[in-house]
């Protein structure tokens, strides 16, 4: 019997022309929503701001952040780990642009799912489920 431990992760869903806003960290090969991991005593909310523009270089405004699900699934190449993902809708400011740990951003659509990591995918899932791929647009200039 194999002992599973589960991470907690905050993950923004930024909608634009019925696509997703998806990235990939260097030495990964699958994609994951832009986010991370809360550092001790952070809010969910206030991780996903620092996430967010470390990242990418978004400012959201922590005002604007809306719970939109809560996904827990197998953690993506990590056997016997499980990450239980909160997912943020959020307007955010600025043009996205591929910082800190982040080799590659790209637009996911619902067909794009063999190149997510397991949480993800079921994100994708949710969109298509809820009508989520027709949000009005996250980001302002």
């Amino acid at each position: 019997m194999t002992s599973e431990r589960t991470l907690t992760s905050v993950a923004w869903l930024c909608v634009e022309n019925g696509r997703v806003l998806a990235v990939r960290t260097e030495g990964r090969d699958a994609f994951y929503l832009p986010g991370g991991k809360p550092e001790s005593g952070e809010t969910l909310a206030r991780a996903l701001v620092r996430e967010v523009r470390e990242e990418l270089g978004v400012d959201i405004d922590e005002n604007g952040i809306t719970p939109e699900v809560t996904i827990t699934a197998a953690a993506h190449g990590r056997p016997g780990v499980l990450v239980e993902m909160h997912c943020f809708r959020a307007p955010g400011r600025g043009t996205p642009a591929p910082a800190a740990e982040i080799a590659e951003m790209a637009w996911f659509g619902p067909d794009d799912l063999p190149r997510c990591a397991p949480a993800v995918q079921r994100a994708l899932h949710h969109l298509t489920a809820v009508g989520g791929w027709d949000w009005s647009p996250s980001l302002a200039a």
